[in-house]
């Protein structure tokens, strides 16, 4: 049974980083006319209210939108982000205290679709798939299945369009979680090399980072990016210290854009790592 509910993590300092790679990654797809598919494997639940007992348990929302709402003079892609926050937060934009509702992945790859993209979200989760059916329900791009992401990927791929990308961003709380992700990635990739897919994983002393990036250097796939960044020290097993992403073959100049954004929101969200981001290919062009 699946336990994990995004709401208690929702506007993290994992979510801006995540959240701002997407936007870079689908306004790059948005420079050709052609239209594009986006597909999501682990969608969630929509929005989510940051006043719910969820998220004010740990309020993790203050390591991430928290630090950030209010800045003034930023650069034009982390401007943009909070921008496709405060489209959810109409009556809060400007409270210095920080938004009401953080946007989930779906709702933020929505507002960025033009009228001949489309997208497919899986959630598997018995509570979140029907908030985020409901959401969609009158939204003829968008289509919601109630089903594993891992499992339904293969299908998803390619999709009519040819052009598109896939989102992976699983909870890693499943024991051998990282291998799925390589073996349903390597099977997606071989279906639709020409696809762009973003991977999310977790970095923290316990998990199996180093040799995830090694299996994904040996999967055959080409074009692999990496990009990652901690806020705390790495010090104790369980606490995740920071977040890190993989980018499968991505768009051109993706790789400076992402330097230059983590250059400078590194230092806004680090509370005491004090490590520079990194950032290097796997799988060279």
């Amino acid at each position: 049974m699946l336990s994990y509910r995004h709401g208690f993590h929702a506007g993290n300092f994992i979510d801006v980083h995540k959240h701002i790679t997407l936007m870079l990654l689908l306004e790059s797809l948005k420079k050709k006319d052609t239209p594009f598919c986006y597909i999501d494997t682990h969608a969630g639940a929509a929005n989510y209210d940051l006043r719910s007992d969820f998220a004010q348990k740990n309020r993790e929302y203050e390591t991430g939108i928290g630090r950030l709402w209010g800045l003034n003079k930023l650069p034009s892609w982390i401007a943009a982000y909070l921008d496709a926050v405060k489209t959810v937060n109409p009556d809060l934009q400007k409270d210095q205290n920080g938004p009401r509702y953080y946007p989930g992945s779906p709702v933020i790859a929505r507002r960025m679709l033009r009228s001949q993209d489309r997208m497919i979200l899986m959630e598997l989760h018995n509570t979140e798939a029907p908030i985020l059916k409901e959401y969609f329900k009158d939204d003829p791009q968008v289509s919601v299945h109630h089903r594993d992401g891992f499992e339904g990927l293969g299908g998803m791929v390619p999709p009519l369009e040819k052009r598109g990308l896939v989102l992976v961003d699983p909870a890693y709380e499943v024991k051998g979680e990282f291998d799925r992700v390589v073996e349903v990635l390597t099977d997606a990739w071989n279906k639709w090399p020409a696809g762009v897919y973003a991977v999310w994983y977790p970095v923290q002393k316990k998990q199996p980072v180093p040799r995830f990036h090694y299996d994904l250097r040996n999967s055959g796939m080409k074009k692999i990016y990496l990009h990652e960044f901690s806020v705390i020290p790495d010090a104790a097993p369980n606490r995740l210290s920071g977040t890190g992403m993989v980018i499968i073959n991505p768009p051109w100049k993706f790789d400076k854009q992402i330097k230059a954004v983590l250059h400078w929101l590194v230092p806004v969200l680090d509370r005491g790592s004090h490590l520079p981001a990194r950032c290097e290919w796997l799988v060279p062009e």
